[in-house]
C-alpha cells in the first residue's frame, strides 16, 4: 500500500515551524498532578521555538489494572520506575480529563499547537469534542490496531512512534491508519527506553523509513540533552519530540530525561542552525568565500629585478595574496628571464617574462 497522501496541507500548515522540524514539547506527566505546574511549563514554551505542545490522554483504569501481580510491576533493574505498580505509575502521571479544555485553551492562544496522545476509544472521543487537530499514537500502542483505525476514523492526521517496532508493525500500523481514513501519516522513529543512549539512536534509520514507507519521519527522542535530535535534522526529520519539565532538580516521573523550557529555546535554535548547515551540494566558493580567494597563494616577485635577470627560487616566490599567477605555473617560469625591470613585491603577470 502506498501510504503517501495528496495532499499534506494539514501537517505544513499546523506544523510549519522557521527551525526546520516542527518541535514538540511533550508534558506527560511532568505537571506533577499541579494544573498550575502544567500551565507554568506551558507559558514558559511560548517564544522558544516550540511548535506544538502534546498532552496524553488516559486514565490509569483505560491503560492498565489495579493488580499486585508480579505481571503488573516494573521489574526492570534499569528502568526509572522500577518496582512500582503499572496502576499507581500511570495514576501520578496521567493528565486529568478535566485539564484538557483549559490546557488546550492557553497552548492555543500562546500561539503553539495542542494535541494529544490518546489512549483509548473514549480519549479520542474526549479529544474530539476539543478540536484536537492531530492525532500521536505512542511507541506501546503501535500494536493496538483497533485504536489506531478509531483515531484514524476521524480524518485527521495521524504520528506514529515506532519504539520498538519491527517492519511489520510499522507496515501494519500504517495499514490499518489508511484503511481508517486517516488524511496523513508520519511516522516518528524513536528508541523506548528511558532515558534512551545516543548509541542506541540509531538515525540512519529514519532515511530508510522515508525510502521504505514514502512518509514524512520524525524524531521522539528519549535521550539526554539535545544532541541526538540535532544530529536527526541532517537525516530530514519533519518533527523533533521532547519531554518539557519545568525544573529537572525538582522531578516528576520524565524530568530525568525531560529538556526545560529555556532548553527548548537551544533546541530550536541549534536546528535551524543544522538545517541551514545542511544545505545542499555545493562546489566552489560561496558568495562570502569570493572575499577570501584573494588570501590564497600566488607567485610574487619578492626582490627588485632588472631586465635580463634570471627569475629563481630566491627572488621569485609562491606567498599569499593571490593577485600573481597561479602557483600551477612555478616550476616552469624558474630560469626564465626578465622581460623589464621589475620591483619588490610585485605579483607576476606573464608579460614580465621573456619567450
Amino acid at each position: 500500500m502506498d501510504y503517501r497522501q495528496s495532499d499534506s496541507s494539514t501537517f505544513n500548515a499546523l506544523l510549519t515551524s522557521e527551525y526546520g522540524p516542527a518541535i514538540v514539547a511533550e508534558l506527560s506527566g511532568n505537571h506533577n498532578g499541579s494544573i498550575d505546574r502544567a500551565k507554568k511549563i506551558i507559558r514558559l514554551l511560548a517564544d522558544t521555538g516550540v511548535t506544538a505542545v502534546k498532552l496524553q490522554t488516559y486514565t490509569p483504569e483505560s491503560i492498565t489494572m489495579k493488580s499486585d501481580s508480579r505481571d503488573f510491576l516494573i521489574s526492570n533493574s534499569e528502568s526509572l520506575w522500577r518496582g512500582r505498580s503499572l496502576f499507581d505509575l500511570y495514576q501520578e502521571a496521567h493528565t486529568p480529563w478535566e485539564w484538557h479544555a483549559e490546557l488546550f485553551a492557553q497552548i492555543q492562544d500562546l500561539g503553539m499547537v495542542a494535541f494529544s496522545s490518546p489512549f483509548d476509544f473514549t480519549a479520542v472521543d474526549l479529544l474530539e469534542e476539543l478540536g484536537c487537530p492531530i492525532y500521536k499514537i505512542a511507541s506501546f500502542e503501535i500494536t493496538h490496531i483497533p485504536l489506531i483505525r478509531y483515531a484514524a476514523s476521524t480524518k485527521k492526521p495521524i504520528v506514529i512512534s515506532t519504539g520498538m517496532a519491527s517492519e511489520n508493525e510499522i507496515k501494519e500500523a500504517l495499514d490499518a491508519a489508511a484503511e481508517g481514513g486517516a488524511s496523513e501519516v508520519m511516522l516518528l522513529k524513536c528508541t523506548s527506553s528511558y532515558p534512551a543512549t545516543s548509541a542506541e539512536a540509531n538515525l540512519e534509520t529514519i532515511v530508510d523509513m522515508q525510502k521504505r514507507f514514502k512518509v514524512p519521519v520524525g524524531l521522539s527522542d528519549h535521550t539526554l540533552g539535545i544532541g541526538v535530535a540535532v544530529a536527526a535534522v541532517a537525516f530530514g526529520v519533519e518533527m523533533i519530540e521532547k519531554h518539557v519539565t519545568l525544573d529537572r532538580r525538582a522531578g516528576g516521573v520524565d524530568s530525568a530525561f525531560s529538556l526545560e523550557p529555556h532548553e527548548f529555546a537551544v533546541l530550536a535554535s541549534s536546528c535551524r542552525q543544522a538545517k541551514e548547515a545542511k544545505g545542499s551540494v555545493s562546489y566552489g566558493p560561496t558568495s562570502s568565500e569570493q572575499q577570501s580567494l584573494k588570501l590564497r597563494r600566488s607567485i610574487y616577485v619578492t626582490q627588485a629585478m632588472k631586465a635580463g635577470d634570471r627569475f629563481s627560487t630566491e627572488n621569485l616566490r609562491v606567498i599569499r595574496p593571490a593577485y600573481g599567477l597561479h602557483p600551477r605555473y612555478y616550476d616552469s617560469l624558474l630560469t626564465k628571464r626578465a622581460s623589464m625591470d621589475i620591483e619588490a613585491g610585485v605579483p607576476t603577470t606573464w608579460d614580465m617574462f621573456d619567450p
